[in-house]
């Protein structure tokens, strides 16, 4: 190092402009790594000779502003410093150790932090005596992690010595309390991520997988060997060479990875979002080429989480024995007997002998149904946990068509316990994936959007968990409506399976449901399910989506809707299974997508759907029966209200069959109570009430038709920051509007606050007196992620069962202002707008428009439809 870096000496500070002098080192030298780093080549070179750099410019600066100090104290480097893990943007973390009585150099070392600041360092840095370093890592196991990987820098060596002989494992945190203390903290590190690794936007370092996971592997081994490196697993007995080699290798990319994206970013950035995967996928040289249905960044972040997933495993399996042996002791770790294949080891189940899987094949799907049927087991003993990896060629495809085969995987989806448990297991050690090839293809797959944060085998496994949970008691409270469906099923393994297939399809080119339709037949067949059961399986797999679609983009109070939807779902069996599937689905997605909303939506889809099922389908309700159900129903409320029938019967007098028809007897007697005394001097009227039966809040707008007037509300309504969930629009025979917008906050909470909801009544009726918005930031903004998914605007026209409406799908990315600009090309068009289903996923809105022309029939002009289409397309690509 000396001859390398000879130019770096004291000497530099006789020089004028010193701070210029080092910076510029400091530049050229990052430029120089910069330049010899390669994405396919490992980094630790890179690492090394980053790190003796800034050990030469830590060592002469300790000797500048130290002076006659410098051999009195000690400059340490400790963390990732001490570890000689420097990445680009790195902070460097040094400790300067005091003796008692060097109170007098603490100008000096202010004068050298200060330096190292400047000249662009970032030291994270403290001054303490040995005693206070030892005090606080007593109490601070993070603190005591970090001095552990210490390295002497400049100054004192005996005080150095000092501090190394108190934080020993038998002065300080001994190996089994600081093992203890190191599980905790990966547990609650875990639990910030949803216990996954496969987020849309991972964390490379911290995340589960991810560097932190070999850091604590290194972290409790060292503390009990006081080994040097982690070679030493090896010499120890805890991994097999091929093992550690696997090891070094996850190890090697998720470090070019990081060190990619501290170049790209040129900051500390340990987290993989949506800004930088497309450059890293296309500096680690993956492209379009290959994979025809998988995009580059597809292919780079599936190399990213099989990666991690190696590495969780190791994590998983060197854990387990570190406790064994650091916590246990060899006395604790006696073999039981269990059964002809399996001892029990410490509450893991371990095979009997290397041979177990080669001799009888079934074992390796045999101990998953074990762990389910004795649930006071923990799990498989990492010596079998590899072993199972090495037999997996076992399961080739005469294993799979063997019907012994067949009949344990069925029993594991028929368990009363650990269905989601030994799933994510068999996922993790690679059994899943060899027993279902096409489950194979969805392995760490992602699904580049914003709406699927998890990757498509971790989002099959989180629905199979939701699933689960609605026949638990302890999660009712969850969805106790949903747990009172489960009730209602005979088979669970139905749904468990529909879960299964839903998805695994997703990456092949064509229609995923279909496909996975075929793939789930072909499963039910060689699994000699039943013909009932097969056919629901295969139908729930091919229409998993159609009630999501269904209740989120048509009008569900529409009688006619539910006759349609209820005809497609043909019986009450068929639709117990489809709702908790859809609810187990929406929520596995990304949880920020399930609010009250779409949980009452759906509710009411499913009882509306029962009971017209239950009534018959040749039996369906007409629209005249549904207005004057609700008329009846709003007059006899009220009449409780003490309005007289003169007052309602005035109140009603302009108002069509088709308002009676769109709102329930609730919303009707809410309107009739605020508009019956109302006069033209008080108008527009604009109420608000938080809570309605959908969960969401309900605003009311009645005035005189003015043509713009849903423009301007949505408009108001998008910059007061609020999501427009439904909108529906009546216009009376004497030409007054009856608005009503279903909203939530952007957030998907309630409105609970009754400030918040004065304030958009008063904004609200403000802007329509006026007949404008003023021009203001909008509050709710495109997000950060939103701008990598920009989606192409389309726009279809869809002929209304009923022959009242001609419907318009939108399908836009979503902005602030949308529907305002919509309502605009409306009114060029002359178009009448009767009702809106809005619904925005991520970054992406799908609504739909049920429009009239002016004499109030539907648009079936192709010429009139494509001048509608034409008014759009201009009006959202104007600024």
């Amino acid at each position: 190092m000396s001859s390398a870096y000879a130019h770096i000496s004291v000497a530099l500070f006789d020089q004028p402009h010193n701070i210029q002098q080092f910076r510029q080192l400091l530049k050229d030298k990052n430029t120089e790594l910069s330049d010899k780093f390669d994405p396919q080549l490992s980094v630790l070179k890179l690492l090394l000779e980053k790190t003796a750099f800034i050990d030469k410019i830590l060592s002469v600066c300790w000797q500048h502003f130290l002076g006659k100090h410098a051999q009195q104290l000690c400059l340490m480097a400790v963390g990732g410093y001490g570890r000689r893990e420097l990445f680009p943007c790195s902070d460097i973390d040094i400790v300067a150790l005091l003796a008692d009585d060097d109170s007098a150099a603490h100008d000096a070392l202010a004068s050298f932090f200060t330096f190292l600041w400047d000249i662009g360092l970032k030291p994270g840095h403290s001054m303490r005596t040995v005693q206070e370093c030892v005090e606080l890592a007593k109490i601070d196991q993070t603190i005591m992690t970090s001095l552990m990987e210490n390295r002497l820098l400049a100054g004192n060596s005996v005080l150095y010595k000092a501090l190394r002989a108190q934080i020993t494992p038998d002065k300080i945190w001994p190996s089994d309390q600081f093992f203890a203390a190191k599980m905790e903290e990966q547990r609650l590190r875990y639990a910030k991520f949803h216990d996954t690794a496969y987020n849309l936007e991972p964390n490379v370092k911290e995340g589960p997988g991810g560097l932190r996971d070999r850091q604590v592997i290194a972290w409790v081994f060292k503390r009990h060997y006081n080994a040097a490196t982690l070679q030493e697993l090896i010499k120890y007995g805890f991994l097999p060479e091929a093992e550690y080699a696997e090891l070094v290798a996850a190890l090697n990319v998720l470090w070019r990875i990081r060190y990619a994206l501290h170049l790209l970013t040129q900051r500390a950035e340990d987290r993989l979002i949506f800004d930088y995967q497309r450059d890293l996928a296309e500096k680690f040289g993956f492209s379009a080429e290959n994979q025809s249905h998988n995009y580059p960044v597809e292919q780079f972040m599936q190399f990213y989480f099989k990666t991690v997933k190696k590495l969780q495993r190791l994590n998983e399996m060197l854990l387990q024995l570190f406790h064994e042996r650091f916590v246990l002791g060899e006395a604790a770790c006696l073999a039981s007997p269990f059964n002809d294949d399996f001892v029990t080891v410490n509450g893991y189940l371990e095979a009997c002998d290397d041979g177990v899987f080669e001799r009888h094949p079934a074992a390796i799907l045999e101990i998953f149904l074990c762990l389910q049927q004795n649930p006071a087991l923990k799990g498989i003993r990492a010596t079998t946990i590899r072993l199972i990896r090495k037999n997996l060629h076992v399961i080739d495809q005469a294993f799979r068509d063997n019907k012994t085969h067949n009949h344990i995987f069925v029993a594991i989806f028929r368990q009363a316990h650990g269905l989601t448990t030994q799933l994510r297991r068999m996922n993790r050690y690679g059994v899943l994936a060899a027993y279902l090839p096409s489950f194979a293809n969805i392995v760490a797959r992602m699904q580049y959007d914003l709406f699927h944060i998890y990757t498509v085998d971790e989002h099959t496994l989180f629905v199979l968990r939701n699933a689960r949970r609605f026949s638990l008691e302890k999660h009712r409270h969850e969805l106790p409506f949903c747990n009172d469906i489960f009730m209602l099923i005979t088979k669970p393994e139905i749904l468990y399976f529909a879960a299964l297939f839903h998805d695994i399809a997703k990456g092949k080119n064509g229609d995923h449901s279909s496909l996975g339709e075929t793939i789930a037949k072909d499963f039910c067949v060689q699994h000699d399910l039943s013909l009932h059961d097969t056919k629901l399986i295969t139908w729930l797999v091919r229409n998993h989506l159609i009630m999501s679609m269904t209740a989120q983009r048509k009008d569900i109070g529409d009688p006619e809707i539910i006759h349609e939807f209820a005809q497609k779902i043909g019986n009450v069996e068929y639709l117990h299974y489809l709702y908790l599937l859809t609810v187990a689905d929406i929520r596995a997605t990304n949880p920020e997508l399930w609010n009250s909303w779409k949980d009452s939506l759906l509710k009411e889809l499913y009882t509306a759907t029962h009971n017209a099922l239950r009534k018959g389908l040749q039996n369906p309700v007409t629209l005249a029966e549904r207005v004057l159900e609700n008329k009846k129903e709003a007059h006899e409320e009220l009449l409780k209200l003490g309005l007289l029938d003169a007052v309602i019967d005035s109140a009603w007098q302009h108002t069509s069959d088709d308002y009676f028809l769109r709102y329930s007897a609730d919303e009707i007697a809410w309107h009739t109570q605020a508009i019956a005394n109302v006069s033209d001097d008080d108008l527009p009227l604009v109420l608000l009430r938080a809570q309605t039966q959908r969960g969401s809040a309900e605003i009311f707008v009645y005035t005189r038709d003015a043509g713009a007037i849903f423009s301007i509300s949505t408009a108001t309504l998008d910059q007061l920051g609020l999501s427009i969930l439904d909108a529906r629009i009546i216009t009376t025979l004497d030409h007054y509007v009856l608005n009503s917008f279903q909203v939530l906050e952007q957030s998907g909470e309630p409105l609970n606050e009754a400030f918040r909801e004065a304030h958009i009544c008063t904004a609200l009726r403000h802007n329509l007196l006026h007949g404008a918005v003023a021009e203001r930031r909008n509050i709710n903004r495109l997000s950060r992620q939103a701008k990598h998914f920009p989606i192409a605007t389309r726009i279809k026209f869809h002929r209304d069962p009923l022959d009242r409406y001609t419907v318009l799908e939108l399908i836009t990315t979503d902005c602030a202002g949308l529907l305002s600009r919509i309502g605009s090309a409306f009114i060029q068009e002359a178009v009448n707008l009767h009702s809106a289903k809005i619904t925005t996923i991520g970054g992406r809105a799908e609504d739909m428009f049920y429009i009239t022309d002016q004499q109030l029939q539907p648009i079936s002009d192709p010429a009139k439809q494509e001048a509608i289409r034409a008014s759009i397309l201009k009006i959202l690509t104007t600024e």
